[in-house]
């Protein structure tokens, strides 16, 4: 079956139907990862978003129930090169195709995936649309009607819409951390339960006294998608936290701690996504290579004379990385120390938040 990618300044490309038959629109992207299209397809992260892998070859190593990261498919739609329908991998228990099919998502291959990242890349990122059912023409119309995505609070969508409680065995519990989710990845909490955390998991919208009122040992600010200029009221609530408890913030949660002491957010031409983006620490002057999925980054100006200072820098475009209080145990950083997919450099980081949270002898 025919497949039509429109881009709403009128581009057009044409490839092969791989996933549901119908139209969906979002805002086209790119990752450089070269593994990790089923963490990826499951991220919260990338929820709104019709995203195109650069790496040529998608589904050689099939599907497994381990690798989701979230309960469901988040992407808009998915565009890829070649497709690999036989998989070759002993965890593999289905095809990408069937999963695609049966997560109702809309997607392409047979398309040229460079150059729809060359033409982000110079004009930048923009609303798209995938569709099996429209002629060209009308899937650009339809692309210039629909709803930018900075326009949608994605978070409110991806967020888990009651408290829980993340499994961990009653004898291995160390520490009580309390996570806000703006838009999770399971590794987070597989991470923190590594190091003998039990994780409470809040909905986005949960206000700081509900959550200081159970007493955590230190709070977690996740990732998640969308503006973060549309959470001023999260940010709120997040430096209530960030003054009474240890805080780590991951991506968006890094965002809006930043926002939370006064920094502005700005769009990003094209993103950081992939799992090749080189990091500088400015305290050890070490250089990690992180994971990375967001289109927004922080203004440090709005930061100068406040409690907190920029630790780290993107060594491409030396956008801030990296954020931490003068005086409280609180930092942040813009790339994700779970990987999930990408390099387990700065795993070290759920270390250091941990050290923060006291003697678990106490």
């Amino acid at each position: 079956m025919k497949a039509i990618l429109a881009i709403e300044d009128g581009t057009i490309f044409e490839g092969q139907s791989i996933g549901m038959a119908g139209t969906s629109t979002g805002e086209v992207v790119f990752s450089t990862a070269m593994t990790g299209y089923q963490e990826m397809l499951t991220d919260p992260s990338c929820a709104g978003q019709l995203l195109t892998l650069t790496y040529p070859l998608v589904g050689n190593y099939g599907i497994n129930q381990e690798d989701v990261e979230s309960g469901k498919v988040q992407v808009a739609g998915f565009i890829i090169r070649n497709l690999c329908d036989a998989p070759s991998n002993w965890r593999s228990t289905g095809t990408l195709t069937e999963y695609l099919r049966a997560n109702s998502v809309v997607a392409m291959s047979e398309v040229d995936t460079r150059a729809i990242t060359r033409h982000i890349r110079v004009r930048g990122v923009m609303m798209g649309a995938i569709s099996t059912e429209l002629a060209a023409d009308e899937l650009v119309e339809t692309v210039r009607k629909a709803a930018n995505y900075s326009e949608i609070d994605f978070v409110q969508k991806v967020s888990t819409p009651r408290p829980y409680v993340w499994p961990i065995d009653e004898d291995r519990i160390r520490r009580r951390v309390s996570l806000i989710d703006c838009g999770v990845k399971r590794n987070i909490m597989r991470e923190m339960t590594k190091l003998g955390c039990e994780v409470t998991v809040w909905p986005c919208s949960t206000r700081a006294e509900e959550i200081l009122e159970r007493d955590p040992d230190g709070v977690v600010v996740s990732p998640g998608p969308g503006d973060p200029e549309r959470l001023r009221d999260i940010a709120a609530e997040i430096r209530k936290l960030a003054e009474a408890k240890p805080l780590l913030g991951i991506c968006l949660g890094h965002q809006l701690l930043g926002q939370a002491y006064g920094a502005k957010t700005f769009k990003l031409k094209f993103g950081h996504r992939g799992g090749n983006h080189p990091v500088k620490d400015l305290t050890s002057e070490r250089v990690y290579i992180t994971s990375q999925n967001h289109g927004y980054a922080l203004d440090p100006d709005g930061l100068k004379d406040g409690p907190l200072e920029v630790s780290q820098i993107n060594m491409n475009d030396g956008t801030v990385e990296g954020l931490r209080h003068k005086e409280l145990p609180v930092f942040s950083i813009q790339y994700h120390p779970e990987a999930s997919p990408g390099p387990v450099d700065s795993g070290y980081l759920f270390g250091a938040f941990f050290s923060t949270l006291g003697d678990p002898t106490d």
